[in-house]
């Protein structure tokens, strides 16, 4: 349902509103989102909760009567709908939400009669809260203007390295950098899964944005950003940030073929069989088992069946070592094949085109201090 049919005409009740999006991004400002979980599901900001006015059927009820008979058919039904149990559960959901935020702001889908309406049933109990004009919307196409502004005018640097080499280590440690993976709840390869669901591509997209304003009003040093392919998970990166990236200087991170396999292990596996502790207790190495074989299975075509099919052997074996005798050589093993094998193939292809726009090697330490003695 659009802006145009809800409740009750509220037009007359509007109080105080604000069109300041980079104040309310910048400062994470508390927000109050008043759409359907339907379309708070599909993009959001990181500092908004969602406490809708209409739920998800509701909104669709009323969109479904505007559209075959308009506005005043679709705002009898919302006042059939907002019964004095509805309307009170809403009321007491919003006071609670504000009374633990009264900085917070309040939105909906353009600023428009759920959002009045939301404001002045809140005026009726006493409690003023801050309309943002044009509400999701607005907020939106600005968070995606200045992340196309900042891509096409503001200074990158591309961390690139080896598969294990510790890049988002160094993300992290770096304050003058961007967490595109951290973001998207992914470690941008088929075995990068969390086991915590991605964000919608609209929330990353936003949250990216909001970090990369932050950057600049700390610093005009370039901003860090690890190497990425198109895609991490299902997350996609804007065609303008590629353009970017691929147009940017690189410093490369150097780590040594064991280190690297000890971080992959680390991360990969010995995460991996923590969460199935935790969630399969009954038994956790068979979904081990499953999964690692599962995420091989996903390379398969461009490991090569016979590759793939001799590391899925391995992964029972694998397993079973480490189950009976807290060895991890099966697994190292598989990590080291696909290390030589695949993964570091795929990057020496990939950095022979960028060959010319590297600045700085070196190990982690090294990369630090060479952009603490630069950038500070």
């Amino acid at each position: 349902m659009g802006d145009n049919a809800t409740f009750a005409d509220c037009r007359s009740h509007v109080s105080a509103q604000t069109d300041d999006y980079q104040h309310l991004l910048l400062n994470d400002v508390p927000m109050l989102d008043v759409r359907a979980p339907v379309e708070f599901a599909k993009g959001a900001f990181p500092s908004s909760r969602n406490l809708p006015i209409l739920d998800d059927q509701q909104r669709h009820d009323i969109g479904t009567v505007y559209t075959q008979q308009g506005q005043n058919a679709a705002v009898a039904l919302g006042l059939e709908l907002a019964t004095a149990e509805v309307r009170q559960q809403r009321l007491d959901a919003w006071s609670d939400y504000l009374r633990a935020h009264p900085e917070a702001h309040l939105y909906c889908l353009r600023g428009g009669l759920r959002s009045r309406t939301t404001q002045a049933w809140l005026k009726d109990r006493g409690i003023d809260v801050t309309l943002i004009k044009g509400g999701y919307k607005a907020m939106r196409n600005y968070a995606l203007q200045q992340f196309e502004n900042l891509s096409a005018n503001a200074p990158l640097l591309v961390l690139a390295g080896a598969t294990g080499s510790g890049k988002t280590l160094v993300i992290q440690q770096w304050q003058h950098a961007i967490d595109l993976e951290g973001k998207s709840l992914h470690r941008g390869s088929a075995f990068g899964g969390t086991f915590t669901p991605q964000p919608s591509q609209i929330s990353w997209e936003n949250a990216i944005a909001i970090d990369w304003l932050k950057r600049t009003q700390i610093s005009d040093h370039p901003v860090l950003v690890e190497a990425e392919s198109q895609l991490i998970g299902r997350i996609f990166l804007p065609q303008y940030l590629q353009d970017a990236m691929a147009n940017s200087s690189v410093v490369v991170l150097e780590v040594p073929l064991q280190q690297r396999i000890e971080l992959l292990r680390e991360d990969y596996v010995s995460h991996a069989l923590n969460h199935f502790k935790k969630t399969v207790p009954d038994d956790p190495w068979m979904a081990l088992d499953a999964h690692v074989s599962e995420n091989l299975q996903r390379i398969r075509k461009r490991l090569g069946g016979e590759r793939c099919d001799y590391l899925v052997h391995c992964v029972r074996g694998a397993v079973k070592a480490l189950r009976d005798s807290d060895d991890w050589g099966g697994f190292d093993h598989i990590i080291e094949v696909l290390l030589r094998e695949y993964y570091d193939k795929l990057y020496a292809h990939k950095m022979q085109v960028r060959e010319q726009q590297s600045i700085f090697r070196g190990d982690r330490e090294s990369v630090l201090q060479w952009l603490a003695e630069k950038y500070t």
